[in-house]
């Protein structure tokens, strides 16, 4: 508080400066994301990689930022927003060497992994810094958060291009490396713009925090690995329960403990429970369809790496241009419900027609761009009123913890989403291969069962949204 209320009497002079280096820490985050989208098929042929456990590249990153967000948050409160911030960038680097490095599937795993706990360090301690440091103005605060929502768009596009150029002309490692001077920069300039938090005292529910992360990661395994071992083996069976007891013993302390990550009250609130939900399925849709998408063009077309990276580019492009542009006026006239569920819909509409006309000789500009621009006009209008969706009952002294859990809702999504698909594709194509169908043929057809998983996911939002979620009276 006492930070915010000196933000208030008398702006700091280096508040653009450092919005400058904060909404390049949420670009490099969400680049994090989609940067690896072209280079997968490269780092499955280096390192040995199965076709069903080549999600773990993306999946061992989001889980961890997910599942440790709200604990990056509540470390930054007590300790500080610039120290977390910086130690996360050092944690980020660091495991960006490893993860470029890698020599084994694993190594990529437990490199991955480390860098979403870096970034979820990173996330939380940058916007309420960004909070704070513009607190004063309300015009500044507004284009302030524009900045910021601007970067994590531009973070998606750069990463699917920057993924293809570097795959291409340098080699898969360096969409890892290229963090580390990054991250450098970063902690020798945040010393100089950041302002230095006051330290506050308070309890940190490390325990509820391996929970939940337990709880994911045990979870997501299960659904991988159930293509393999069996639905109603009895792994899948102990990984399930396992997974179920996680999530008791998390509620259960948060229910229980002075200071959890997560006030359980706050979930009565309006909307915010059914928010969450849909926010979660709008992920669990979008996320499957770049993740094939970019399989179908290296694996099945055979585009070069460079090449999968540019035919990404004009969706992500659409996504960016028409999320800062359209979408808020939009929302603003028809409201968030309307436009949350049309969104859905059309993402929907694209994953139906990725699955039913992407053939083996397909035609990029036949097949793939009317499909994919559909689908991020879906996700364009889908991602704003989906976020306020799941904030929209919160108080304004929860805005914070919403923010969180609604961040940690998409990124559960998009891991628990991602998951099922892979398992229902590698099942499908393992049930082809075994009628003596062509490898590449069941590949293509488990990418086609893929997307309708991933369409069902996004029909399923619509439907919760349309139902339960309520229009604040104006």
């Amino acid at each position: 508080m006492s930070s915010q209320a000196n933000a208030s009497a008398s702006p700091d002079a280096r508040r653009w400066k450092a919005l400058f280096l904060l909404c390049l820490a949420q670009f490099m985050v969400i680049m994090d994301t989609s940067i690896i989208g072209v280079a997968l098929p490269a780092i499955k042929e280096a390192l040995g990689y199965s076709q069903d456990n080549l999600q773990w590249v993306f999946n061992a990153y989001v889980i961890f930022l997910g599942g440790l967000m709200l604990l990056g948050g509540r470390l930054s409160d007590l300790f500080g927003q610039r120290k977390i911030f910086m130690i996360g960038f050092l944690i980020l680097s660091v495991a960006s060497l490893l993860a470029g490095l890698a020599w084994s599937e694993a190594s990529m795993n437990v490199g991955r992994a480390i860098q979403g706990l870096g970034s979820a360090l990173i996330l939380p301690a940058a916007l309420t810094i960004v909070m704070t440091l513009f607190s004063h103005n309300p015009k500044e605060l507004t284009k302030a958060l524009g900045f910021w929502g601007a970067s994590a768009a531009a973070g998606g596009t750069a990463g699917v291009f920057l993924g293809g150029v570097i795959t291409e002309w340098l080699s898969w490692n360096w969409t890892f490396l290229i963090n580390i001077p990054v991250g450098i920069f970063a902690l020798l300039y945040s010393m100089k713009v950041l302002p230095v938090s006051v330290r506050r005292k308070g309890s940190i529910d490390i325990v509820g925090a391996l929970a939940i992360t337990a709880a994911l990661v045990l979870a997501v395994y299960a659904v991988v690995t159930a293509g393999q071992v069996g639905w109603v083996s009895t792994q899948t069976i102990t990984l399930l329960i396992i997974t179920a007891v996680l999530l008791i013993a998390f509620f259960t302390i948060q229910k229980v403990k002075k200071e959890p990550l997560v006030p359980l009250g706050i979930f009565t609130a309006p909307n915010l429970l059914a928010g969450n939900i849909a926010f979660g399925l709008l992920a669990a849709a979008w996320i499957p369809l770049w993740f094939f998408l970019n399989l179908y063009l290296q694996q099945v077309l055979r585009f070069s790496a460079f090449a999968g990276g540019l035919a990404l580019v004009p969706m992500t492009v659409l996504v960016m241009v028409f999320m800062v542009g359209f979408t808020g006026r939009l929302v603003g006239r028809f409201g968030f419900k309307n436009i949350l569920v049309i969104g859905l819909l059309l993402l929907a509409g694209s994953l139906f027609l990725l699955a039913g006309y992407t053939p083996l000789e397909g035609d990029f500009i036949a097949n793939v761009l009317p499909a994919s621009l559909l689908g991020a006009l879906g996700m364009a209008l889908a991602f704003i009123p989906g976020t306020m969706a799941s904030m929209s009952g919160a108080k304004p002294e929860e805005t914070g913890l919403a923010s969180g859990i609604a961040n940690t809702s998409y990124q559960i999504g998009s891991a628990i989403g991602l998951a099922i698909m892979s398992a229902v594709a590698a099942t499908w194509t393992g049930g082809q291969v075994e009628q003596g169908i062509e490898q590449i043929t069941a590949l293509n057809t488990g990418f086609h069962a893929a997307f309708i998983g991933a369409a069902i996911a996004a029909i399923a939002g619509a439907v919760l949204s349309l139902l339960f979620l309520r229009m604040p009276k104006q």
